[in-house]
């Protein structure tokens, strides 16, 4: 008998260090736990892979501007949301840009990013919007030996795929499927948010139900 508590404590054990590697706990209540997945078209879903929470569909441009400020304004309140099993989050990389350097910019971090595993995808996201070109619209940036570098510092060794863009064919692919006007653009639910994407407090009241604040 004790043998048989000492074998289910250590898998217990080891159970929890693998959710603490991952950085993704599992929330009061939630059926299966939060994970990070990679769907075939390339987008990333932060969600309980068994609830029901609302959906909140995030398109975002690595080289658009108003994109990092969004990621630096909300993307914390975004993930705990999600972790907390209270939001389905997909991440959708696109290109929108059609001029350059920016299309072209766009496309090899977003090539980059579906290299990336899992594990380490929201640590890299964060790179390239750290490194994100500037001045916008003139300098040229991304450069295949500097997503390399991102994507090691993220924790990936995924050079040879980074390097060869793989994937930008499929992700042009993807973007020339996409209906928006601009990026960033939140869609909650089939609803395109407004200002109340960039408040914290905001998007949290909209996402949870709440009455929210006007912005």
């Amino acid at each position: 008998m004790k043998t048989r508590l000492a074998v289910a404590v250590v898998a217990a054990c080891a159970a929890l260090a693998v959710i603490a590697a991952l950085g993704l706990t599992e929330p009061a209540g939630s059926s299966q736990g939060v994970r990070l997945v990679r769907q075939s078209d390339g987008s990333m879903v932060l969600a309980d892979t068994g609830g029901t929470a609302p959906v909140l569909d995030l398109y975002e441009d690595y080289d658009c501007p108003v994109c990092k400020e969004l990621h630096a304004q909300v993307d914390a309140t975004i993930q705990r949301l999600a972790r907390e099993g209270k939001v389905k989050v997909v991440f959708h990389p696109v290109t929108i840009f059609r001029d350059e350097p920016m299309r072209s910019n766009s496309v090899r971090a977003a090539a980059a990013a579906r290299c990336v595993p899992e594990a380490n995808w929201l640590a890299f996201r964060d790179e390239l919007y750290g490194m994100q070109p500037a001045p916008h619209g003139v300098a040229s940036g991304f450069t295949v030996e500097e997503l390399v570098a991102a994507a090691r510092k993220a924790g990936a060794a995924v050079d040879d795929c980074v390097a060869s863009q793989t994937y930008a064919e499929a992700h042009l692919q993807e973007s020339s499927r996409v209906r928006i006007d601009g990026t960033p653009t939140l869609v909650l639910d089939g609803r395109v948010l407004g200002g109340e994407a960039f408040d914290p407090k905001a998007l949290e009241a909209a996402i949870v139900g709440e009455p929210g604040v006007t912005v």
